[in-house]
């Protein structure tokens, strides 16, 4: 196995920070990104020092701010001048919204785009022309699986902006495939334990529009929607496994690598959705002449 350099956004908690610690404990170089390393998340940039120290792993606390431009730029910056390349990116942060579609304002809709769609978009603006120059590369998008499978009401803005941020994955893939950098994009189902979406997820910023839907026929539904999943998602669930599919795709050679990885407990049918959906992108590709996109070229 290769050593790979890897950014990881989003690792604070849930999927990242399990992300960023297997693949250091897998022997790659981690840069585990997050906001606020010497305030909010000064806890976690300690324990994974420690976690380093201790286990004799490579995993490296790094300010990172998805939102942000210059953050985003400073960060792979720094990144390329301490070990000169980046050979893969966890696209991983993201950030949930629960409440009836209505009571939350356009400006909190754009900022969970903002959050789980542009994000990546920063992100790739820095770190592509060095794949790119290298030509060789992964990206592993972290989705979900709301875009292709059943969903609950009362999470429309994530859904929307993952479905979003899926659609952009693929194209990237299309538009990637030829400079060499593979894309790979993991769709974990909902879990309600081991991460922090719910727990952390926003509020309706127009409460009073939200108080009409629970007077009204919806009254408790907020309620009843987070029972029913909790009801549906097995009680051993365990987020762990989304981290070590990573970590296997990661350590892939070049040209195995898996377009789409599905790890859902509650088995939602997002993964036969999805196998229509790709099979029939790739049958147009094909039928317009591009089929060749469909494969990552390996470099000379």
């Amino acid at each position: 196995m290769s050593k790979k350099i890897i950014l990881v956004t989003g690792s604070s908690s849930g999927f990242g920070r399990l992300t960023s610690e297997a693949l250091a404990r897998a022997g790659h170089i981690v840069y585990a990104s997050m906001r606020d390393i010497a305030g909010r998340n000064a806890g976690n940039v300690q324990q994974m020092n420690e976690i380093s120290g201790r286990e004799g792993v490579d995993l490296r606390p790094i300010e990172l701010d998805v939102q942000s431009e210059p953050s985003v730029n400073f960060a792979v910056e720094k990144i390329i001048a301490e070990s000169g390349r980046i050979d893969v990116v966890v696209h991983n942060a993201g950030h949930m919204m629960f409440g009836p579609a209505e009571s939350f304002t356009p400006e909190q809709f754009a900022q969970q785009y903002d959050v789980n769609v542009l994000g990546t978009q920063r992100v790739n603006r820095a770190v592509l022309p060095h794949m790119r120059r290298e030509r060789e590369g992964l990206l592993v998008w972290v989705s979900s699986s709301s875009s292709a499978g059943g969903t609950p009401p009362y999470l429309s803005p994530y859904f929307a902006a993952k479905a979003a941020m899926d659609s952009l994955a693929v194209q990237y893939a299309r538009e990637l495939s030829q400079w060499g950098i593979e894309t790979t994009i993991v769709v974990p189902g909902a879990f309600t334990k081991g991460t922090n979406h719910f727990a952390h997820s926003g509020r309706p910023a127009d409460e009073a529009r939200a108080a009409e839907y629970e007077a009204g026929p919806y009254a408790g539904y907020g309620e009843k929607i987070q029972e029913a999943f909790g009801k549906i998602v097995p009680d051993d669930a365990d987020p762990a496994p989304v981290a070590d599919m990573i970590v296997d795709v990661v350590d892939a050679p070049f040209g195995k690598r898996p377009f789409r990885l599905h790890y859902d407990p509650t088995e939602d049918g997002a993964n036969i959705g999805f196998a229509v959906l790709d099979r029939l992108r790739a049958e147009m590709l094909h039928r317009v002449g591009f089929g060749d996109l469909l494969k990552p070229v390996k470099k000379a």
